[in-house]
């Protein structure tokens, strides 16, 4: 292989047009021993202080209509680590207005994506660095959680992530909600949720959704049936994931009755991607 590859010709490398001056050949042989190029110092990362940023121009992103219209200030710097919002800015008029429109964006949202964009986190953030670390306490959360209050602030952050392309911080809002508890009813709102906003490829989202509730089925019949049933009509989709997941357990389960051990098969749906069991108050 070495001398196939000396022997390969360079293309485009002139020969009988290059006009050497006198001298030339004389200064070439003296320059054998040396090297041809100069050595290249490696570019240090240009040091990015948090005053710099501060020093950039403020752009308001908007958010909402009507009467829930509002305005958060942030500085370009800040903004621009979001690729859609660089774009945006990139699209600026000269002299027009430094907006950023969102009509149908969810406020809360925006704030906490712009809360983490300056402090790479947002509330409620994790307790600790721990794997399994808890949230803190959100108070905005009812005792019971019903309508699945603290699923959607994750669900919703998550969403927008995906829209302004911030692979992170959909990570990190995928993390907090195995980690926020709700009831039945909670869950069906947010499985709601995911199944109307999100993207239909987004498997990594709406698996543990279906998987959820394809191992709960005395939940299902005695604590939500309604919402289940409505849920079902409405995203028949979410019905098919739910089916597909429970007869695979099933046919998984007889294949562990024909080989003795393992009848029951894994309580788990395998694949769900949920970290641990979310504390639900089913």
């Amino acid at each position: 292989m070495a001398d196939l590859e000396q022997q390969t010709p360079i293309e485009e490398t002139p020969v009988d047009d290059v006009d050497m001056g006198e001298g030339a050949g004389d200064a070439a042989a003296g320059a054998g021993e040396e090297t041809l190029l100069p050595d290249i110092e490696p570019e240090a990362p240009k040091l990015v202080l948090f005053a710099d940023l501060m020093k950039s121009p403020i752009i308001e992103v908007v958010v909402g209509a009507g009467d829930s219209r509002t305005t958060y200030s942030a500085h370009e710097a800040v903004l621009v680590k979001s690729p859609e919002f660089a774009k945006q800015v990139d699209n600026f008029a000269p002299g027009g207005p430094r907006q950023i429109i969102f009509t149908d964006c969810n406020i809360n949202a925006m704030g906490s994506v712009i809360e983490y964009l300056y402090t790479g986190e947002y509330f409620p953030k994790k307790t600790s660095s721990a794997r399994d670390a808890s949230l803190e306490k959100d108070p905005r959360l009812p005792m019971a959680d019903n309508e699945g209050v603290g699923l959607l602030v994750h669900a919703r952050i998550y969403t927008l992530a995906d829209q302004l392309q911030l692979p992170e911080l959909k990570s990190l809002a995928h993390s907090k909600i195995h980690r926020t508890a709700s009831t039945a009813k909670g869950e069906l709102a947010y499985a709601r949720f995911v199944y109307k906003e999100s993207n239909p490829e987004d498997t990594t989202i709406r698996k543990p959704v279906a998987a959820f509730w394809a191992t709960r089925s005395f939940s299902l019949r005695h604590d939500a049936e309604p919402e289940f049933k409505a849920m079902c009509l409405e995203f028949p989709q979410f019905s098919y994931d739910v089916l597909q997941l429970v007869l695979d357990q099933q046919e998984k389960s007889r294949r562990g009755g024909d080989d003795g051990p393992g009848r029951g098969g894994p309580s788990v749906v395998p694949g769900s991607t949920r970290k641990r069991a979310r504390v639900s108050q089913l």
